[in-house]
């Protein structure tokens, strides 16, 4: 009989396993006892300066621009099930809007370092969205794997 638990993937790991970029859900704080505002997004990793990016799309019938603004603590979430187990990394800080005045040379060079897929999720033409480039530098970051053993058979 096989036991699983989760181990603590390696720093080695974890970059592996975020790669360049990819999806997952971003989850926001709300008012006093409601639940978190959560929502799938496309991110980037630089594993350089342990970054992420996120391009995040505003519609104009959205709350999203209430929840979501510039130094917004964040939790977000990428996980991903393959033959071998399941992997996942919960990442932890602030949020900070990446404006055109704002970039400077070590951001241009870590977006050069990264790949925000496209996800078309959008129930409207993307040409009528505001797309927004956000910077999240982790407070903590904890990536786990699921780590299989062969179980004593109660011995």
């Amino acid at each position: 009989m096989e036991d699983t638990r989760s181990v603590t993937m390696s720093d080695e790991e974890r970059d592996e396993f975020l790669g360049a970029g990819g999806t997952g859900v971003a989850s926001f704080p709300q008012a006093d006892g409601e639940a978190p505002y959560s929502l799938p997004v496309s991110y980037g990793y630089d594993p350089e300066t342990g970054g992420f990016y996120f391009r995040l799309a505003f519609g104009p019938d959205t709350s999203k621009g209430d929840v979501v603004t510039d130094r917004t603590p964040i939790t977000f979430v990428t996980h991903e099930q393959t033959d071998t187990g399941w992997r996942s990394v919960v990442v932890t800080g602030k949020l900070h809007e990446v404006t055109e005045a704002a970039i400077n040379s070590e951001v241009v060079t870590a977006i050069r370092r990264i790949h925000i897929p496209l996800v078309d999720v959008f129930d409207r033409n993307p040409r009528e969205l505001e797309f927004r480039f956000f910077h999240l530098d982790p407070e903590e970051v904890h990536g786990k794997k699921e780590a299989r053993t062969e179980a004593d058979g109660g011995k």
